[in-house]
């Protein structure tokens, strides 16, 4: 609050005459506004379309001032300083008489210090005042304002009900306020509020609620994902080198640039999933995600592409943002290469996606981890597989028969099946040539056979699912011989 006194203040005593905040926290503006009026000693004046203009502290409406127009006009006329809050004076800002308006009282600033400042939850400059305007941002609360705000709404919680006593988990509370980070300071007590009056406790399973209403507040929508419950990696067969690989950096991740200096080693970035379609490379990411105890967001470069130019740059970016501020999170891109080919959109916007991604890649400085995933990495520029862009690029092959063994397990005992009644040698070796999804499939479609003649499924329905499916390695040989033959000297077996 204070920081922002300051940088308003140092603003307006730069005599700015028009100021535009993009902010949705309009009680905050008012109250900052307030104490710059008696600070500067000028008086303060608040327009909306609703009551017209008035003075900020007095709540008197005037409704012959509530048309744009007359309310510009009286500003205009008028010889006394002052600041002027124009609240959601976006939709009138496309008017021409409106932008002279706006552009003559700027110019009179000399004979008449008369600041406008316009505050709404998006503003465009029109080109013609750009040369008069100044944009301005409130700061989101730190870490150390967040934990405050969870006392006094503790706090106040008690003292509404004196006899009722506050529970809190340390490490709960802790990991609330981090998960926080990125919010505004009205949406963060809005949202602490809401944890405490469920019960007068803050525990892990607030934390979790309190993370999807974030991730609620920020996402551009049909863009990115969010999943909170990711599988972990006792649901992943295999995949040994990922997973080690995972557990290494996980504690310089969780801790922040700081503590990989510490270290002595950088924070980690992400890595690339190269594999065969139904190999297991979704569930890999997924996995990753609940190894490292954070939130999914996956990114569906499909709903970034926009016919108006510009676009889906922007619906990218607004993508990214919204990962920096959930972090700490994995941001799995899906498929990536679809996002960054020739083919999509007009001829220039995939080399505009591929150079807003690896800008960010390379600037951002959030705990972001990123899982890209491809089929056929030979459609990716290498400018983006290099090494430095990711930490690694995995090969997720298909599976040997231990692992075809462990997946059958799995998916018998995610069903409700006892899968020490099984032959898993005999599965394993009659299902060479499978994917992990397809092996699931057998064990859907035996369940259905087995139900449809009135008998528990076992091993000899599944092994005549088996003899009747083409795996994979077969229907699509030429292709997995090809991709096997590339990974094996440029990637790192899973």
């Amino acid at each position: 609050m204070l920081s922002d006194l300051h940088d308003l203040e140092l603003m307006l005593r730069a005599e700015t005459p028009l100021l535009l905040i993009e902010t949705r926290e309009e009680p905050r503006i008012l109250e900052l506004f307030t104490r710059l009026g008696v600070r500067l000693s000028e008086p303060v004046f608040r327009w909306t379309v609703t009551d017209g203009l008035r003075r900020a502290e007095y709540d008197i409406p005037q409704p012959e001032l509530t048309e744009p127009a007359a309310a510009l006009k009286h500003i205009k006329a008028t010889t006394q300083s002052g600041i002027y809050l124009l609240l959601d004076f976006h939709p009138f800002l496309d008017h021409p008489l409106h932008v002279r308006l706006l552009k003559e009282i700027a110019h009179g600033f000399d004979t008449a210090a008369r600041r406008l400042v316009l505050v709404s939850h998006a503003l465009t400059t029109p080109a013609e005042l750009k040369h008069l305007a100044a944009r301005a941002e409130l700061s989101l609360p730190d870490r150390n304002r967040l934990l405050a705000l969870i006392r006094e709404e503790a706090q106040a919680w008690q003292h509404a009900a004196p006899n009722r006593s506050f529970r809190a988990n340390r490490s709960a509370v802790e990991q609330l306020a981090r998960n926080l980070l990125g919010v505004t300071e009205s949406d963060a007590r809005r949202l602490i509020k809401s944890a405490i009056r469920n019960d007068g406790a803050i525990t892990e399973s607030d934390v979790a609620a309190v993370t999807r209403a974030k991730y609620e507040l920020l996402s551009p929508d049909g863009v990115v994902a969010f999943e909170y419950e990711t599988a972990g990696f006792g649901d992943v067969a295999g995949l040994d080198n990922l997973k080690r690989f995972v557990d290494r950096r996980r504690d310089v991740f969780l801790d922040g640039k700081d503590a990989g200096a510490d270290k002595g080693v950088d924070p980690p970035k992400g890595i690339m999933l190269l594999g065969v379609q139904g190999g297991g490379k979704s569930l890999a990411a997924k996995a990753v995600a609940g190894r490292l105890g954070v939130p999914l967001l996956r990114l569906d470069f499909g709903a970034l592409y926009n016919k108006y130019i510009g676009e889906s740059e922007r619906n990218l970016r607004e993508a990214l943002r919204t990962a920096d501020v959930m972090a700490p999170c994995v941001l799995w891109c899906d498929e990536i290469e679809k996002g960054i080919s020739a083919g999509q959109g007009d001829e220039g916007t995939p080399k505009r996606i591929l150079g807003t991604l690896l800008t960010w890649m390379a600037e951002r400085s959030t705990s972001v981890f990123l899982v890209a995933t491809s089929n056929d990495i030979s459609g990716l520029p290498p400018e983006l597989v290099r090494k430095g862009r990711l930490d690694e690029i995995f090969f997720v092959d298909l599976p040997d028969a231990e692992v075809r063994a462990e997946i059958f397990r799995i998916h018998l005992k995610r069903r409700g099946l006892d899968p020490t009644g099984f032959d898993h040698g005999r599965l394993a070796a009659a299902s060479d040539g499978f994917t992990g999804a397809g092996i699931e499939q057998v064990v859907v479609s035996a369940i259905y056979a087995a139900n449809a003649e009135d008998r528990t499924p076992d091993t000899e329905v599944l092994l005549a699912e088996l003899a009747a499916t083409q795996p994979l390695a077969v229907v699509m040989g030429e292709q997995i011989a090809q991709l096997r033959a590339w990974a094996r000297e440029r990637t790192v077996p899973a």
